[in-house]
């Protein structure tokens, strides 16, 4: 079915680019409200949490073209970046033409801009996108970057955003700064279903649709909330393919597609709290992540469970060639550790030694493509042999459960997608 067949003359349920119409619910309002408390409280600094597809983007894009001309705004998406990447992201988006400047100049660019902003006119505002995929050193410098102040406020405006919660990221040590600013702690909820049919209806008639009940009628607008979550972004692709599958209006519920959903954010925000609440156990493990001999990461290992991979899902994400998207699985049962290869292409190492399945020990050192990873556990000082080990008990089958569930984070972000012009059979 074409577009002219549904009565309409443009594509309402854009996936990518400008939305054909921005629709307000009750999150979408909520977020904007804490947003312009951010821009204006002396020490505004805002966690923005929401899965993927949440509509996180679209309501920061949409925020920032409503502030005045002479606003300082700067966007910048973290993925990947280190310090110099940031930085030089960040000035950019202020109007600086850079040449070949170093870190350490780039760095003293920016808090001259932001200091002289500040007293002059009003601090400058920052929103990073993707901000837990941000390279450690950019971590540092963002936070070094929050500490600065002038006449009493802050002189840097910052919000945060990510598809999982930020709370483990702010709450470590070097990002001090950063935690003691936090005003806002916030997370995106979906639509409910009434208002998640008033946001099919009103994008249908802003592609010319004069009656949008005869194109998806009450039956299929619940049906689509349901297999949305009610995440406006995931709504609209499923929306898009039924239009595209429907051979002729209206558009029947048979032809909604009911994808995997990704875990709210508030979720894994109340697990990390009452992990935090209970403290980690004694004598948690240590992993230490290293490449070239240089030690990246420390972390403790106090979760029932701990994926490493490519894919920055992943609870240690090493982005390397080398490394499968979902490489290796590590397990804790009582006092014993468990590593379970995810059938990797090029293999996990314990000491050198291939291994599928392997009974952690003090000092093991797990190589995953040119990382290097030491397992470090006193109590663990002899290996236990894995016979006898029950890989199948409630325990390990609920870890499984958990993995699968974080498959289905990247497998959201994937969901397929049609160009805009959706080429539909009979067009």
């Amino acid at each position: 079915m074409n577009l002219g067949e549904a009565g309409l003359n443009e594509q309402p349920f854009r996936t990518h680019g400008k939305p054909l119409s921005l629709v307000s619910y009750a999150s979408f309002k909520e977020t904007l409200k804490v947003f312009e408390q951010t821009r204006t409280l002396r020490k505004g600094l805002c966690l923005l949490q929401g899965p993927t597809l949440s509509g996180k983007s679209t309501l920061i894009h949409h925020f920032v073209e409503s502030l005045p001309e002479d606003a300082s705004v700067a966007v910048v998406d973290g993925s990947g970046l280190n310090t110099t990447a940031l930085l030089q992201a960040i000035l950019r988006q202020f109007g600086y033409d850079l040449d070949q400047s170093s870190a350490g100049e780039l760095l003293g660019m920016l808090r001259v801009f932001a200091l002289h902003q500040a007293a002059s006119h009003e601090p400058p505002l920052l929103f990073i996108e993707n901000t837990h995929a941000l390279n450690p050193s950019a971590l540092r410098v963002l936070s070094e970057l929050a500490d600065l102040s002038v006449r009493g406020q802050r002189a840097l405006k910052i919000v945060l955003a990510s598809d999982r919660s930020l709370r483990p990221v702010v709450d470590a040590p070097v990002m001090a700064n950063i935690a003691r600013r936090v005003t806002h702690d916030f997370h995106l909820r979906p639509m409910t279903e009434a208002e998640a049919g008033d946001y099919l209806y009103a994008k249908l008639r802003a592609a010319g649709s004069l009656v949008p009940e005869s194109v998806f009628p009450a039956e299929t607008c619940r049906e689509l909330w349901g297999a949305s979550g009610g995440w406006p972004g995931i709504l609209d692709r499923l929306a898009l393919l039924s239009l595209a599958k429907a051979e002729t209006v209206p558009v029947q519920p048979e032809t909604v597609e009911r994808p995997l959903l990704p875990q709210a954010t508030w979720d894994e925000a109340l697990t990390a709290e009452a992990e935090k609440e209970l403290g980690p156990p004694p004598d948690a493990p240590t992993l230490f992540v290293t490449h070239d001999g240089q030690t990246i990461r420390e972390m403790k290992f106090t979760r029932s469970r701990l994926i490493i991979g490519r894919s920055e899902h992943n609870d240690i994400s090493i982005p390397s060639k080398f490394v499968s998207r979902h490489h290796t699985l590590l397990v804790r049962q009582g006092n014993r550790t468990f590593l379970m290869d995810l059938h990797s292409t090029n293999g996990t190492f314990v000491n050198a030694q291939r291994v599928s399945h392997q009974v952690l020990a003090h000092d093991d050192v797990i190589r995953i493509g040119n990382h290097r990873i030491k397992f470090n556990d006193p109590r663990a000082k002899k290996r236990e042999p894995i016979e006898g080990m029950d890989f199948g008990d409630t325990a390990v089958m609920k870890t499984l459960e958990d993995l699968r569930r974080q498959l289905a984070k990247d497998n959201t972000a994937i969901l397929p997608v049609l160009d805009d012009e959706f080429p539909a059979s009979g067009a």
